[in-house]
């Protein structure tokens, strides 16, 4: 063995432990969701004996994840779309456009991202509730637009602000306005950052429990995290149930990150930063 793998092996041997540590719940969970509650009790981490669906059909149906999902989708698309649109916009404002009031008014924009999410929720709760708002979408779509746009527009304005002047300066001579060189230059420049943002706001929107929690007290109104909390309380005993559960709620997000994996690490390392 060479010197070089003597230093590396231990290294590698920590990582391998600390991977198993953090894999082998989730795959319990993943296993324990095909069986049955027997034979989770006699053998939590093997492959279920038949390849079934059953737990997942009434995780769908009797534990109405049909309409908790129906819900989860309509929130996070609106509350995606709406923040990436005007995220793109305050960003563009902030990072390239000569704007008086700027320095004030961009530490105001960071409140929302800066303040904890727990001490404006019983103010925001009367507010809702004055407006007629709870138990509807606005009520979970519109704060959290809120909080989105906060985050984005520091998102977007670094990009923005580090982007090619040349390019903006080459735009303008050739006659594009400001909205032209903002979606015909640089928005195609922006697509790393842009799909990090889509994918970060898509899972803080998706897992988002304390605001579904508080705003929502109807059952046809709850949102998936939400849902599945109830659901454990009803089923707590039923491990197999809740287990089906847990991957119907977790399996969108972990599909958003996979599919989006290289574009979301070029925006972390790159697009956000360098421009």
């Amino acid at each position: 063995m060479s010197i070089r793998w003597k230093r590396l092996l231990p290294r590698y041997l920590v990582l391998i432990v600390f991977m198993l540590i953090v894999l082998l719940p989730i795959w319990g969970m993943l296993m324990s969701a095909f069986k049955t509650d027997t034979q989770i009790a006699s053998s939590p981490f093997t492959l279920p004996e038949t390849l079934t669906l059953e737990n997942f059909k009434q995780a769908w149906t009797v534990g109405k994840f049909n309409i908790f999902f129906k819900n989860s989708v309509i929130v996070t698309t609106a509350v995606v779309i709406s923040s990436v649109f005007l995220s793109t916009l305050s960003g563009y404002a902030f990072g390239q456009l000569p704007m008086p009031g700027k320095n004030l008014l961009f530490p105001l924009m960071l409140l929302g991202y800066m303040v904890p999410f727990e001490a404006v929720i019983i103010p925001l709760y009367n507010w809702m509730d004055a407006l007629g708002l709870r138990n509807t979408y606005l009520a979970l779509i519109l704060p959290q637009i809120g909080l989105s746009v906060s985050f984005g527009t520091l998102w977007m304005s670094t990009f923005f602000e580090n982007a090619p002047r040349e390019l903006v300066d080459a735009a303008t001579i050739d006659g594009c306005n400001r909205w032209q060189t903002l979606w015909l230059i640089l928005w195609p420049l922006a697509q790393p950052a842009t799909t990090t943002l889509i994918v970060l706001i898509f899972m803080w929107t998706w897992n988002e429990f304390l605001l579904a929690l508080v705003m929502v007290q109807t059952e046809a109104m709850r949102t998936l995290p939400v849902g599945l909390a109830f659901f454990q309380g009803k089923y707590t005993s039923n491990l197999s149930l809740m287990a089906a559960g847990a991957i119907i709620v977790a399996l969108p997000t972990v599909l958003i990150y996979v599919i989006f994996q290289r574009f979301f690490i070029r925006g972390m390392l790159g697009g956000a930063i360098k421009g």
